[in-house]
């Protein structure tokens, strides 16, 4: 009993391991308006690409997060905006973890020019796959 919980664990363990940080693209939900992030008060999304961050006070790897994503709008926007990085604290919110299921800290949302939501990262972000979905993005934009 105790070998099987015990496998049980690690198995979970494991997959848990694999899909944390990795880039969830949203399938369609037949509407543009169904994808579309609306949140009162907050900061000018991006008019290409927004990189929407929901921290909380308590998570460690939220500032590591913050920092890299900041960076890499600042590295691939052009100065008129349209690559923005916006970090939302959910402490002060906690109507939005429930409006957008958040269950870990911290999650980024890709969003495309218009506010929809085009991709997910639960936990901390791998970097060279946020980087590559951006550009990604930015060259279907120029089409």
């Amino acid at each position: 009993m105790l070998i099987g919980l015990v496998l049980l664990a690690t198995v979970l363990g494991l997959v848990w391991r694999a899909r944390n940080g990795r880039i969830v693209r949203v399938t369609e939900s037949g509407t543009i308006s169904g994808n579309r992030v609306t949140i009162p008060n907050a900061p000018t999304f991006g008019s290409c690409v927004t990189l929407l961050q929901f921290s909380t006070v308590a998570c460690a790897p939220c500032a590591t997060t913050h920092s890299l994503l900041s960076s890499l709008a600042l590295e691939l926007d052009d100065g008129t905006g349209q690559v923005v990085h916006v970090d939302i604290d959910v402490t002060a919110r906690p109507a939005l973890a429930k409006q957008f299921n958040l269950l870990q800290s911290p999650t980024t949302f890709i969003l495309d020019g218009d506010g929809v939501l085009q991709a997910r990262i639960s936990g901390a972000p791998k970097i060279s796959e946020v980087r590559a979905e951006l550009e990604r993005m930015l060259c279907l934009e120029l089409v």
